[in-house]
């Protein structure tokens, strides 16, 4: 545990250096459900709109350097050092796109580098940022686009990161899918999303708070996923090699007014689809009371948890490691126990 003080088709592109290639752009959407010419998802969970919303808000009170978010894009972006193959072409997902940019610092040998983002201003954001970062010969691309609808043809990018982004959308495995479709064999796919243990303190808040002024609870804290449900997540997206691993980080506030203006900083605030729209005052004022009076240490800061999950998978090649055929196996266990049976 550490302690440290995230629309459809793509409407607008904006290029650096050299125009992006058009063998990877304007295809014809991704989309894992288009039944009857109608994008969408089954289930709603999410308001996507608002979600953009939040993102054009974040783009205003984003930190020029948050610790919470650079930490998370370096831990993932780490993974690419763990790799001898180099990217070429890469995809960078809505979330934390300035940080990933501005970290990236030439690792994973990047060529082509699309930035890619729901909101128009986030997008505006990260090309004014590209001004201030180290020139590293990297072609860079801007453009709107939802991750639910990947606007990127088949088989046409060595590797996809998202960063704190892919739990806002509404079909998970679906966009997960798109990201594995659009790899070209052998191309990986990096992701790291918020866990459910994430914000567990203010949840815990809000619903004391809830039960003892307003008589019930509804939900204000997006549901988030399992640590357990990250490698069935991408077993059911079809890539291979998974791999998932957690980080849990401890980030302190001066109180929780602080951590909620964080929160929105981030666009990381309530965003689901039946959210309750009115916060009583005073619920908001006893969330606050209740958060302190039970999570408060002793210089007077309160903790978040954040929960950040890892994700890494690859898609599919014959030159990748493969499970053994079932009953293959040439050496019997019983001898194998025999044998260091007799040595010792």
């Amino acid at each position: 545990m550490r302690s440290l003080s995230s629309l459809c088709r793509s409407s607008w592109l904006s290029r650096t250096r050299r125009e992006a290639p058009h063998s990877i752009l304007f295809s014809n959407t991704l989309c894992t459900d288009n039944s009857d010419g109608v994008q969408s998802s089954r289930i709603k969970i999410f308001d996507r709109h608002f979600r953009r919303k939040q993102l054009d808000r974040a783009a205003w009170l984003m930190r020029s350097k948050d610790s919470f978010v650079d930490t998370v894009a370096e831990n993932l972006l780490d993974r690419l050092e763990d790799c001898k193959k180099t990217f070429p072409t890469a995809l960078c997902l809505g979330g934390s796109l300035e940080a990933v940019r501005r970290l990236l610092r030439g690792r994973g040998a990047i060529e082509r580098l699309i930035m890619m983002s729901t909101s128009h201003d986030m997008v505006k954001l990260c090309r004014d940022a590209e001004h201030g970062v180290q020139s590293e010969n990297i072609e860079t691309s801007f453009m709107v686009g939802d991750e639910e609808f990947l606007p990127v043809k088949e088989s046409s990018l060595d590797l996809v990161i998202s960063c704190l982004g892919l739990h806002w959308t509404n079909d998970l495995p679906g966009a997960m899918i798109q990201s594995r479709l659009a790899l070209k064999p052998d191309g990986l796919f990096l992701a790291a999303i918020l866990g459910g243990e994430t914000l567990k303190e203010l949840r815990i808040a809000c619903t004391v708070a809830q039960m003892e002024r307003e008589g019930g609870i509804s939900p204000r804290i997006s549901p988030l996923a399992q640590v357990r449900d990250a490698g069935n997540l991408l077993t059911r997206a079809g890539f291979s090699l998974p791999g998932v691993d957690v980080d849990e980080f401890v980030v302190r506030y001066p109180s929780a007014l602080d951590l909620v203006e964080h929160l929105r900083a981030m666009g990381e605030t309530n965003a689901l689809l039946q959210r309750n729209t009115i916060l009583k005052r005073e619920t908001a004022l006893a969330t606050a009371a209740i958060y302190d009076s039970m999570f408060a240490a002793e210089d007077g800061t309160i903790p978040a948890t954040f929960q950040v999950i890892y994700m890494t998978g690859w898609r599919d090649h014959p030159s990748q490691q493969r499970a053994k055929r079932r009953g293959s196996a040439t050496v019997s266990f019983q001898d194998i126990q025999k044998q260091f049976g007799s040595e010792s």
